[in-house]
């Protein structure tokens, strides 16, 4: 964890808590880390992850890429490419209905995202 600077916490769930990290070398780039709130006592133990076996496979456009997995001091980290907004908080700011034509876009992104995540599946299956 030493090439992030913790910023601040973004969220907090039942598995870990999600904070917004700034890497050192490059202060401009952020990125989004999720802690685990789960002690792990190896590096194996870490990668047997079914989360983490199938996030380090996925490449897609559509789809937040997995940057780096970390174990430090028994705690589990997993870095993701950092997000300014989300659909949730575009949709919540909204005072009006999205035009058709961006629900379409979006829905065609979301599906195509899912039908990778679907042909990656089948192929490790």
């Amino acid at each position: 964890m030493e090439k992030y600077k913790i910023v601040k916490q973004l969220g907090d769930g039942t598995y870990g808590s999600v904070l917004l990290g700034q890497v050192k070398d490059s202060p401009q780039e952020k990125v989004a880390i999720k802690r685990m709130k789960k002690k792990y006592y190896s590096w194996q133990e870490c990668m047997d992850l079914r989360e983490v076996k199938a996030l380090q496979k996925i490449r897609h456009a559509n789809i937040i890429k997995l940057k780096e997995v970390i174990r430090e001091d028994n705690n589990l980290y997993m870095v993701f490419e950092y997000m300014n907004e989300n659909l949730y908080e575009l949709m919540k700011k909204r005072d009006r209905l999205f035009p058709e034509t961006n629900v379409r876009n979006v829905i065609f992104q979301l599906l195509q995202g899912l039908a990778y995540m679907h042909k990656l599946e089948e192929s490790s299956s």
